[in-house]
């Protein structure tokens, strides 16, 4: 373990190393357990400042954590220096009427919705109340309204970035755009994004609709969700999980209806009740935070080891069916669906560093300890196959073939660039830019 300097004046007290009680809370993520010299948490962003200053004097590996719930654990690091971004948790509607809010990096979505709901706003922002701002609202943000609102990335309107140099910089459309651009999909190699101001929707409630039903072996209930989801209005976003089940599984569905009254919500859900033999629904209305709720908040101390890859794809039968025998077949993996498209498709490709504004579906394979990335590669070959695209925020095993889904073509050139100019000395570099691993599978991430 690496011996620290003395931490300059405005960090005093804001160090923890190994030793202190709080050592063991703040280590690790969400699936990772980690050793690192030394965990700094600032406060302000002058602090942060102060943070990449001391932390580059160190010559140690640097990591930034928002909310550590990121699956490749690349927010903690062993030996070297963690910047910590919990305390800036700050959460302020700025503009009523224009509906902008300025969000602190390290505030977790469960906040943000609570603080949020008296002003019957919401923040379409992932499906889980622990995960960081940061993170997310860097890499994507595929969440409970997504086909109606889009990505979070989408209502960015300007963010607060601590360059590598120390640099303070603000950014938008009219300042920085290329900043701005990169930000916003491939954020984690340009900087650190201490604040974002994001433009919310109008939301109080929402319809939440809960259904188990029979997935049959041949592809064709999943095929059917996919077309149902296509036809419906933008108001509905699902997400399922395939449970093996015998010869067939079991697709748990949760459907949420941008919608203020079950009046609304339950004709909505009604096509999905028909596309295989329905075991188990019911529908409620219920208040918009319920979906990211307090009760989420937990401390990461690598409790859930695993290994995850994802596709996007249009869903056809080949793609149905290779998805049912990634769960079904010998090396079974976890396999989760969320419905995209919509609104997420109403941006050029050019306009963010995601570009991937053609698909329907995201595909989410997961194995979990004894299994590893062998079981999980023979699992998803066939569906990496179909995929054309990937989401950086469910790549547990980043590397350049990773990077080559998540930032395909031209696009990826425009990172890669953008991340040598912000950063030339490859401070926060992610791993994406390491050689790949020879990982089978075509197109698989």
């Amino acid at each position: 373990m690496s011996t620290l300097a003395r931490v300059p004046e405005p960090l005093t007290g804001k160090i923890v190393t190994p030793g202190d009680r709080r050592y063991a809370l703040l280590r690790s993520t969400y699936t990772t357990a980690h050793s690192p010299a030394g965990v700094l948490l600032p406060e302000t962003t002058a602090e942060v400042v102060a943070a990449v200053r001391y932390a580059r004097e160190q010559g140690l590996p640097i990591a930034v954590r928002s909310g550590g719930h990121g699956l490749a654990g690349t927010s903690s690091n062993d030996g070297g220096i963690v910047i910590d971004l919990s305390a800036l948790n700050r959460v302020e509607v700025v503009d009523e009427r224009a509906r902008l809010v300025r969000v602190e990096a390290g505030a977790r979505w469960a906040v943000v919705a609570k603080t949020l709901a008296p002003y019957g706003l919401a923040i379409s922002s992932g499906d889980h109340g622990n995960v960081g701002v940061g993170g997310l609202a860097t890499g994507g943000g595929v969440g409970w309204l997504v086909r109606r609102y889009g990505l979070t990335i989408d209502h960015v309107r300007a963010v607060e970035v601590v360059l590598a140099d120390g640099t303070l910089v603000r950014a938008d459309a009219e300042h920085e755009p290329e900043l701005f651009w990169v930000v916003r999909g491939a954020g984690a190699g340009a900087g650190i994004v201490v604040a974002f101001e994001i433009e919310a929707t109008e939301v109080r409630n929402v319809g939440l609709a809960q259904l188990a039903i029979e997935a049959s072996p041949d592809g064709a209930t999943v095929r059917q969700w996919a077309e149902r989801l296509a036809q419906a209005p933008r108001e509905l976003s699902t997400a399922a999980v395939l449970f093996p089940h015998g010869r067939s599984a079991v697709l748990s569905i949760t459907a949420v209806v941008a919608a203020e009254s079950l009046r609304r919500a339950r004709p909505l859900v009604e096509p999905l009740l028909a596309i295989g033999r329905l075991l188990d629904h019911r529908t409620d209305l219920v208040p918009y935070p319920a979906l990211v709720p307090l009760g989420h908040l937990h401390p990461n101390v690598g409790q859930q080891a695993s290994t995850t890859t994802n596709g996007l794809l249009t869903m056809d039968d080949g793609g149905a069916r290779a998805i049912m025998r990634a769960v079904t077949g010998p090396e079974r993996a976890l396999v989760q669906l969320r419905s995209v498209g919509g609104a997420v498709n109403d941006v050029d490709p050019d306009a963010t560093a995601y570009p991937h504004r053609h698909q329907d579906t995201l595909v989410v394979g997961t194995v979990f300890p004894p299994q590893g990335g062998g079981a999980l590669d023979a699992a998803w070959r066939g569906i990496g196959q179909r995929a054309d695209g990937a989401y950086v925020n469910f790549e547990s095993r980043p590397d350049r073939a990773a990077f080559d889904r998540i930032y395909p073509g031209a696009t990826g050139r425009r990172v890669a660039e953008l991340w040598r100019r912000y950063d030339p000395d490859g401070v926060f570099r992610p791993r994406l830019l390491d050689p790949a691993h020879g990982r089978p599978g075509g197109r698989r991430r």
